[in-house]
Formats: structure tokens, C-alpha cells, sequence
């Protein structure tokens, strides 16, 4: 069948929920039998989100092939589940990296480089790159940012010539707006989303569908009012009121009929009938009262959740395996340092110290550590958090008082944490780490070859900084269990004690490839733990 391609574009505001509305879009379409494929257009001229700071940005979510990528990514992975790759995420910034290359290299013989065509048609060239390396029946691509931004005008006009290009009868727009609530008359309005309508139509693009994102309940009155100002069919307003549970929006967008009306509007029809009994029940479940346990997330950017989307969609996801409640408690690592806040990590069921970069708040984590260490208090370390697990271990259980990584010390003694040989050259800072999939070797009667009962897994990693081989032997002798290997031995994948409940650490980032109904292992063991360790003090 020809390819369709649903683009997605905002109104009003940022952060409006394009993404998690083309994912949960994307789950229906996949469920009616669709080859479904997802793409992030990111208007930024950052090469991609890999140097930006995660109060800018987010999370970075890393994909299989090493790809630093958008946030939204994980929800489409998490959503549809999918594995994207590196074509389904480029920024302004690699757009324009690429004309200008090949500018430098004669490839436009001496031409004017111009936004139009040059820009746009590299932009086309990149959206029609998911079709051909995925073979997808539908192509859903999010136009990141809100029509009338200036940076976003390129992809506009590329996306507006495609549709031509293509064939209008597959391609469909979808604009996804805010309806602002005013206390003072206890009323929603829809002046911006005609606004931002108009604004999209003055770039020659008028929206097929309109979801109307709104905090209160959204009347037939109110949906009209929108069709008849933004030129669309009423049975094309759909009404999407904020959720309470992000994991039941693809079963509101199924009642709303919106996967229908698309597929009405693309001209397919379902290859299956939907089957939603195991989503029913994972929301039934979400829905259910269960018993609370708590977890201490100790890191360096809390102000910012977002900047741990992955992690904490996973501890929700093993929580749900559990059959507990998970309650996250955000604390800062620097305040940990200035002996404040420690009631909410005393109070914990369970510790959870995520990836991180930079000196900044690295004391914290290791104080959190040791508390997790000799209070046995279940503990799971990401990355950074398995490195400094390191270093505790190292400085109060080895007597290597100087222990600390070459990141954050380039003159200790004691580097149980040093950078990778062959990162040592390396000046660039983007797209240089060890990055994407790899293999891993699990040590038989280990906690981490329980929780994942097989032998061999593959992880997504995001580090420059190794386990120093130097010290394994010592660190062995002393209760430490490397309990995950390269396949050649020589890097530690997974670390743990022997003599405690549960403290484990991961090198590689395990919250990127948990699922909804596939929680990732090592957050079900950490968990489980906390369940346990809360029903031995009742």
C-alpha cells in the first residue's frame, strides 16, 4: 500500500501533548493492524539534545543505534512499542549541517543556497527516510514547537510541499491546541486555537483535525464553535480532556473515534479489529488502590522532572508488577551535601540515584549511597548512580579515602571510575560516548540473573566513564559482585552486593527499554525489594 503520513502540529502553547497524542494514536492505528512508524521534527539548531543541558531539554532518550534523541521518543517507544532508530528524530541543526557540507563540497555547483529549496527539500528528504528504512503503512511525524514560531517555518513549508508531492489523499494534518480556562467567567475560550488555525493556514496548510486540549470537560457548543472558525468538520474536533493516568489516553482517543475518523479520512480500512482487553486491564490496574511504597530519587536535576521521564515512567511500570503504589520522592543530591532533606530519604522504602554528568551534586549521591549501603535499604544506581556506588564502596568499605572518578577528580589516587581509553583523545563533546546497544553477560546466581532469568541481554548505554579494572579484584574479595560482563569480560556492566537485600547498579540505562506491560528487571527487583522491606516494619 502508498505510504500515509499524519503530521502533527501545535497551537497556542508548548508542551501540549502532540507527542503523547501522536503515540497514543499510533497504538490504535497498530492495533487495527498498521505497520506503524514515528518521527520528531525538533526546530532547535542544536546538532541534537546530546550537550544540552536537562533543564533546556529533558531527558535525552537514547536509542538502540546510539541515537540522542527527544524525549517524545520514549513515549512513542513506550506507547506503540516500537524500537525507532536515528532517522526518526533530526533537528535544524543537522538540516542545516548537511547543506552546508555539501555547499563546501561543490555538490550545488556554485547555486545560491536558499531555505527554499535547499532546506526544505533536505527536510523532505529526511521524512521520507522513516518510510524506507521501516516500510511503515503510516508515518506519523510531530512538528515539535507551536505554529508561529519562526524556527518552525521550514519544516512547515517542507511538510506543506510533500503533501503535494505525495498526493493530498495521503497526507493528514492534525493540529493539536489549548483551550485556556478564565476563572473570572468560569468559561473555556477558543479565540487562540482560531489564532493559531489562522496562522497555520496563512503557511498554506489547513488542518484536517483539530484536538481540542483542555483541562475542563469540552461541550458539543464548544466543538462546533471551532469547526465553523477553523474551517473543519465537526465530527473533526475531538475534545481531549488532561487525563489522570497518561496510560489510558489511547483508550480516550478509541472512545473519541479519532482512530477511525483518520483512517476514514486516509481512505484505509482496519486490517484487524482492535483487541484493547490487555490495555484494559493494564489501566484497571494503573486505576486500582494499591499499597504505597516510597522511593527516595536522589539527582542533580529534580526541579525538572521531565528530566527523568524514562526512570519514572519505569518505577511506575515495575510498581504496577509489584502490585504496589509508587510514591517519588524528588530530592536534590546538593542538598544531601548541606545535611538537608534527609527525613524524605530516611523515610524511603527504596533509593533510586539516576545517570548524571558533572561534579555538581556527585557528594550527594554517594552520601545516599552509603546510607542505602549500611541501612540495607534497597537501592538501584543508573549509570552515575552505579559509578558512585562504586566510589562508596571504595572510600568507606575498601579504606580508599581519595576514591572518586577521573570525571570529577583528575588527580585521585584512587580512580575506580576512569575514562575510557579510547575516549581519551576525543575533544568533541556530542555524539562521542559510548553510545546505543550492547551486550551483556550475566554472572549465574547473581540478583541480576534472577531478575532477568536469561543469560545474555542487550542494553542501551549513554557514559565515557568505565569501572576501573584495576580494582576488581579487591573490590570482589570485599563483597562487590560484578554479576554483569562485556562478552569479552573486560567491562562492568552490572554491579552488586553480595550482603544486602538489593543494591544494584547498572552501567547502562535500563529505564529506556521498559514498557508499560514489559517492565524493565532490575526496577521490578528494586520494587519488589522496597515491598518486602515495607511489610517487614509493619
Amino acid at each position: 500500500m502508498t505510504t500515509k503520513y499524519i503530521f502533527f502540529t501545535g497551537g497556542v502553547v508548548s508542551s501540549v501533548g502532540k507527542g503523547v497524542t501522536a503515540a497514543a494514536l499510533g497504538r490504535t492505528l497498530k492495533e487495527r493492524g498498521f505497520n506503524v512508524a514515528v518521527q520528531k521534527l525538533d526546530p532547535y539548531i542544536n546538532v541534537d539534545p546530546g550537550t544540552m543541558s536537562p533543564y533546556q531539554h529533558g531527558e535525552v532518550f537514547v536509542l538502540d543505534d546510539g541515537a540522542e534523541t527527544d524525549l517524545d521518543l520514549g513515549h512513542y517507544e513506550r506507547f506503540i512499542d516500537i524500537r525507532a532508530s536515528r532517522v526518526s528524530n533530526f533537528t535544524t541543526g543537522q538540516v542545516y549541517a548537511e547543506v552546508i557540507s555539501k555547499e563546501r563540497r561543490g555538490d550545488y555547483l556554485g547555486g545560491t543556497i536558499q531555505v527554499i529549496p535547499h532546506i526544505t527539500n533536505e527536510i523532505k528528504r529526511r521524512v521520507g527516510l522513516v518510510e524506507k528504512t521501516t516500510g511503515a503503512d503510516i508515518v506519523l511525524v510531530e512538528i515539535g514547537g507551536t505554529v508561529g514560531d519562526i524556527e518552525s517555518q521550514p519544516f512547515l513549508e517542507a511538510l506543506r510541499q510533500l503533501r503535494t508531492e505525495v498526493g493530498r489523499e495521503n497526507v493528514l494534518f492534525v493540529h493539536v491546541t489549548w483551550l485556556p480556562y478564565i476563572g473570572a467567567t468560569s468559561e473555556l475560550k477558543t479565540k487562540p486555537t482560531q489564532h493559531s488555525v489562522a496562522a497555520l493556514r496563512s503557511m498554506g496548510i489547513s488542518p484536517n483535525m483539530i484536538i481540542a486540549r483542555s483541562d475542563y470537560p469540552v461541550d458539543a457548543d464548544l466543538c462546533e464553535k471551532i469547526a465553523l472558525f477553523c474551517d473543519v468538520d465537526k465530527t473533526a474536533v475531538v475534545p481531549m480532556v488532561t487525563s489522570q493516568y497518561l496510560y489510558e489516553i489511547p483508550l480516550l482517543i478509541e472512545k473519541a473515534g479519532m482512530p477511525d475518523l483518520v483512517l476514514k479520512q486516509l481512505g484505509l480500512e482496519a486490517k484487524k479489529k482492535p483487541d484493547w482487553r490487555e490495555w484494559e486491564k493494564l489501566v484497571a490496574n494503573v486505576k486500582r488502590p494499591k499499597p504505597e511504597v516510597t522511593v527516595a530519587l536522589v539527582g542533580k536535576y529534580v526541579e525538572l522532572h521531565d528530566a527523568y521521564m524514562s526512570v519514572r515512567e519505569a518505577l511506575k511500570h515495575a510498581a504496577l508488577a509489584a502490585g504496589v503504589e509508587v510514591k517519588i520522592e524528588w530530592v536534590h543530591s546538593a542538598d544531601l551535601e548541606k545535611d538537608k532533606n534527609w527525613e524524605q530519604v530516611q523515610k524511603a522504602d527504596a533509593i533510586l540515584v539516576p545517570g548524571g554528568f558533572g561534579s555538581r551534586g556527585t557528594e550527594g549521591k554517594i552520601l545516599a549511597a552509603r546510607y542505602a549501603r549500611e541501612n540495607k535499604i534497597p537501592y538501584l544506581g543508573l549509570c552515575l548512580g552505579m559509578q558512585l556506588m562504586c566510589v562508596e564502596f571504595a572510600r568507606h568499605v575498601l579504606g580508599h579515602e581519595d576514591a572518586n572518578s577521573s570525571e570529577f577528580d583528575r588527580s585521585t589516587a584512587s580512580p575506580v571510575i576512569d575514562l575510557m581509553n579510547d575516549q581519551r583523545s576525543i575533544i568533541d563533546m556530542g555524539g562521542t560516548m559510548r553510545l546505543g546497544l550492547y551486550p551483556c553477560v550475566l554472572k549465574p546466581g547473581t540478583k541480576a540473573a534472577a531478575a532477568y532469568a536469561v543469560e545474555k541481554i542487550d542494553e542501551r548505554h549513554r557514559h565515557r566513564w568505565e569501572f576501573n579494572n584495576a580494582y576488581r579484584a579487591e573490590f570482589e574479595k570485599a563483597g562487590m559482585v560484578f554479576s554483569g560482563l562485556s562478552p569479552d569480560g573486560k567491562l562492568v556492566e552490572i554491579a552488586e552486593l553480595k550482603d544486602h537485600p538489593y543494591m544494584v547498579g547498572s552501567q547502562f540505562h535500563p529505564e529506556f527499554l521498559s514498557r508499560p506491560n514489559r517492565p524493565h528487571p532490575l526496577f521490578v527487583g528494586l520494587m519488589k525489594a522496597a515491598k518486602e522491606k515495607k511489610a517487614g516494619q509493619a
